[in-house]
């Protein structure tokens, strides 16, 4: 059995159950390495990463290098002496820090590597309209996201699901597995198989502003898919009447036109209750959405005051 020295490096709240289990299952955790604090909200005040608030609970050292290559961080790194570094959620490391434990450094992906690789699998997932996505634990190397795989676990993806809700899960889902495969490099016995490279790869590249705008000249189905990939962060959006909407919830249309009052082009409305607008092959309805300088309102709320 080996006996291990475990260093983790993840950022955002998604990578905190990770840590969490491991320390619950009284894993080695000798230090953890996160983003420097940032400026936040009105104040600007610096915050700590929800990762350093988690490692501070359980009185881990924390480190917090802006420069993953500099000789300080380095050697800083080496006095620890760790034989395994867990990754979730963390900036891309250079070989000189994944290469350097005994055990090798693993991430946490949240697809079914090889597909979705890449900064963003969770929106992509459902923007694409997949029904089924998971968690994967693979050995880093040099090419983003292509190590050979340890072990995975499949996730459905509902109707229903936005980021909000498939994050979650995936959160928590992914946390076991990161017990799973640290307890099977600990056993000494684990899986390592290179990635599939003769099925065709989806990618989920980092999303932008401009990625966020939707195109109503496609599919309902695809624009509704692409809203709940968007929701409720960063948002999809697109511009009626001359505004910047952000739309957070849609569905197919399901009203009859004679019920409209009002139908003009691309929009049907009653400016009561519904909003429909004009897909390439039918009608979206929206149900939730922010005006510029407002808040997420109901189409009911946002009709109480506005006309279209």
């Amino acid at each position: 059995m080996n006996a291990l020295k475990i260093i983790f490096m993840g950022t955002p709240e998604f990578a905190v159950p990770s840590l969490e289990i491991l320390v619950e299952n009284k894993f080695n955790v000798v230090a953890v390495i996160t983003a420097p604090d940032k400026p936040q909200g009105r104040g600007q005040k610096l915050t700590a990463s929800p990762v350093k608030e988690a490692a501070s609970r359980h009185s881990i050292p924390v480190l917090q290098p802006t420069n993953l290559k500099s000789p300080e961080f380095i050697e800083e790194l080496q006095r620890y002496q760790a034989n395994l570094q867990v990754v979730v959620a963390f900036r891309m490391l250079p070989e000189v820090v994944w290469a350097m434990p005994k055990f090798g450094t693993f991430n946490l992906h949240a697809s079914l590597l090889p597909q979705y690789r890449g900064a963003a699998p969770i929106n992509w997932a459902i923007m694409n309209g997949e029904k089924e996505t998971g968690a994967t634990t693979f050995f880093l190397k040099q090419e983003i996201d292509t190590g050979s795989i340890i072990f995975q676990e499949k996730e459905s993806i509902h109707e229903s699901d936005n980021v909000g809700t498939l994050y979650e899960r995936l959160m928590h889902k992914g946390a076991g597995l990161v017990l799973k495969t640290v307890k099977a490099i600990e056993l000494g016995n684990y899986p390592s198989v290179p990635q599939d490279m003769s099925v065709e790869i989806k990618h989920a590249p980092k999303i932008f502003k401009e990625t966020c705008e939707i195109k109503w000249d496609q599919p309902s189905k695809k624009i509704v898919d692409f809203i709940r990939g968007l929701s409720p962060y960063p948002a999809a959006w697109t511009v009626l009447n001359g505004k910047v909407f952000k739309i957070y919830l849609a569905q197919l249309s399901t009203v009859d036109s004679r019920q409209l009052t009002v139908d003009r082009g691309p929009l049907r409305t009653d400016n009561k209750t519904h909003l429909d607008i004009k897909t390439s092959d039918g009608w979206v309805a929206v149900l939730e959405l922010q005006p510029e300088g407002k808040k997420r309102m109901t189409i009911e709320e946002f009709f109480r005051g506005n006309k279209l």
